[in-house]
C-alpha cells in the first residue's frame, strides 16, 4: 500500500442560523485558506461531498466549483454522501499512483429548508418514506432499544450532551451550546440536547503521499487504516442495539489503541453504541471538539471528525487517533479512518 496522509485540515466557523450566504460563499473562505496553507493552487485530484436536496437544485455541487478555478481542467469528481466518503475516494485515487496530492471538501447549509423532510427522502421510496418518519424519530426508536439492551438512563444520556457541550465550547468553529438543561422530550427517549443542531458550515482535507507529504506537512497524520462498512436499509433486520458495521469497519481499519476518537455521534446514545462498537475504553478521548451534538453541518461534520483526528497528530498531542463517519438512517454506514505520527509499516 502506498502511504498517505492527511497534511492540511480547514474547516468554517459554523452557524445555527442563516447568515445570508449561498453554499459557495460559504466554501470560498475554506478553499482559500487550505490553498494557502499548503501552498498548492492545484491538486492532482479534488472530491466533493454534498447533498443537492440541500439547497434543492439538481447538480448543485458543480457550483461549488466555482471555487476552485477549474480552469485548466481539472481532474474531479463527487459523491451525494459526507464529505469522509469522498475522502476515501480520494485515498483510493492515490493509491493507484498517477497523483501525489488530492483536496477533499464537504459543505452543507441545513437552516434554510425543513432537514428532517428533507433527510425522508433517503428512506426507502415506497414503504417508509411515505409513512413521513424522520431520522429524530427512528434515532428514539435506536436509542429505546439500546437503553433497554444495555441497562443505560437518560440521565447518561445528558451526561454525552454535557461533556459534548462542554468540549464545544472549548472550540472556536463550535456553536458554543449551553449545558443541557430542561425535561422536554423531542422525541421520548431524546432530549433536544440529545439531538445533532442544525448547522451551517464546510471544511477541507489535503492529502498527500509519500515525500510529498513529509514536504507540505512536518508531522503528517499517515493513514494506517480506512474502511467503510454498511448494513441493511430496512430498519426490521438489523439489530439497532448494536452497530455491526462500525465493528467491521473499525476492525478493518485497525481501531484498537488509539488515543483520540471522534466519532459522528449524531445523538448522544449513538455514542455509547459506537465506544462499543470500536471497542473503545475509558483511556481514549472520545469528541474533544465536542463532535455532532456541538456543530453537525449535513455532509461534512464526519470529514470534520477525520480533520480533527488528524490535528491532534498534526499539533503532537497524540501519536494515533481515529476518525469516524455515519450516514443513513440509525448509523447504516460507517467509515473509519484510523491515523498516526508514524508511517505504516505494513
Amino acid at each position: 500500500m502506498r502511504d498517505v496522509a492527511v497534511v492540511a485540515f480547514v474547516q468554517s466557523r459554523h452557524s445555527a442560523e442563516d447568515q445570508g450566504l449561498a453554499e459557495t460563499e460559504i466554501v470560498l473562505p475554506v478553499i482559500t485558506e487550505i490553498k494557502e496553507r499548503t501552498g498548492l493552487s492545484r491538486f492532482g485530484f479534488t472530491c466533493s461531498g454534498s447533498c443537492d436536496y440541500l439547497q434543492g437544485a439538481p447538480f448543485a455541487f458543480v457550483s461549488a466549483l466555482d471555487t476552485l478555478g477549474a480552469w485548466p481542467p481539472i481532474s474531479e469528481s463527487h459523491v451525494e454522501m459526507d464529505g469522509a466518503w469522498a475522502l476515501y475516494e480520494a485515498w483510493v485515487k492515490l493509491q493507484i499512483g498517477q497523483i501525489d496530492t488530492a483536496l477533499v471538501y464537504g459543505f452543507g447549509k441545513s437552516s434554510q429548508g425543513d432537514l428532517r423532510a428533507i433527510m425522508n427522502q433517503q428512506l426507502d421510496p415506497y414503504t417508509l418514506a411515505p409513512l413521513g418518519v424522520d431520522q429524530v424519530s427512528m434515532a428514539a426508536m435506536q436509542a429505546r432499544a439500546y437503553m433497554d439492551r444495555a441497562g443505560v438512563k437518560e440521565d447518561d444520556l445528558r451526561a454525552v450532551a454535557a461533556r459534548s457541550r462542554a468540549s464545544g465550547r472549548d472550540n472556536e468553529f463550535a456553536l458554543h451550546l449551553p449545558d443541557p438543561e430542561g425535561d422536554d422530550y423531542d422525541v421520548a427517549p431524546l432530549h433536544p440536547y440529545d439531538v445533532a443542531p442544525v448547522t451551517d458550515g464546510a471544511a477541507a482535507i489535503v492529502l498527500a503521499a509519500g515525500d510529498k507529504a513529509r514536504e507540505l506537512c512536518e508531522r503528517p497524520a499517515w493513514i494506517t487504516g480506512i474502511d467503510h462498512r454498511t448494513e441493511p436499509h430496512a430498519l426490521g433486520v438489523r439489530d439497532l442495539t448494536r452497530s455491526e458495521a462500525a465493528r467491521l469497519a473499525g476492525e478493518k481499519a485497525g481501531a484498537a489503541g488509539v488515543e483520540v476518537a471522534e466519532l459522528h455521534a449524531q445523538f448522544s446514545h449513538e455514542e455509547l453504541i459506537l465506544r462499543e462498537a470500536l471497542g473503545l475504553g475509558d483511556g481514549v478521548a472520545v469528541n474533544p471538539s465536542g463532535g455532532a451534538l456541538s456543530a453537525n453541518p449535513v455532509m461534512a461534520a464526519g470529514l470534520i471528525r477525520i480533520g480533527e483526528a488528524a490535528t491532534r497528530i498534526h499539533d503532537g498531542t497524540a501519536s494515533r487517533t481515529l476518525g469516524h463517519a455515519a450516514s443513513g438512517p440509525c448509523l447504516q454506514q460507517n467509515l473509519v479512518c484510523v491515523m498516526s505520527g508514524e508511517k505504516n509499516n505494513g
